[in-house]
This record gives structure tokens, sequence and C-alpha cells, in this order.
């Protein structure tokens, strides 16, 4: 597994735990560039996780898709090893 997998699979190991409904959107040529790569509902409210593993860094079009996310009224945020614990802290303060 890469390291970058291993980071979305703790997130989704932390969404299953707590119960959260979430999906990895299908990435073969046919949807758009940039999705983050964990969509996710909880208490009503649209989050996503782009996962990244050590420095990676988001590309310019996954900047626009995490802002337009945000502009509508969705969460959105850029996960990798060292702000893992957010999710939970996160997912506890939404219920």
């Amino acid at each position: 597994m890469t390291p970058e997998g291993k980071v979305k699979k703790r997130v989704k190991d932390t969404l299953n735990e707590m119960g959260v409904y979430h999906f990895s959107p299908f990435q073969a040529g046919m949807g758009r560039a940039g999705i983050p790569d964990i969509i996710a509902c909880c208490a009503g409210r649209f989050i996503a996780f782009e996962c990244k593993a050590g420095k990676g860094k988001t590309t310019a079009l996954q900047e626009k898709e995490i802002n337009a996310i945000r502009a509508a009224g969705g969460m959105a945020y850029v996960i990798n090893e060292e702000n893992m614990t957010t999710i939970k802290e996160l997912l506890q303060w939404m219920r």
C-alpha cells in the first residue's frame, strides 16, 4: 500500500468506526479532476477529505475544488499523518 493509501485507509477506518456515511469518488477518466479522495456526510453536513502523505501538496485543481466546496457551505480538509486526530475531534464536535 502506498503512503497516501495508508492515510486514506486510516480516514476511512475512522469514519467507519464513528458510523459516518462516506464514499470515494470513482476517478476512471469519467469524473472531474481534483475531486477530494473521500466524501462524507455527518449530522447533515457535507465533508470532503483530500488525503496526502508526508509533505504532499495539493494540486491547483484540488485547491480549486476544495475552495468551491467551502464556498458552497461544505467542509473540506487536507489530511495527512500529522493531523489525523482532527477527524475524530471534528466529528465529535459536529454531533
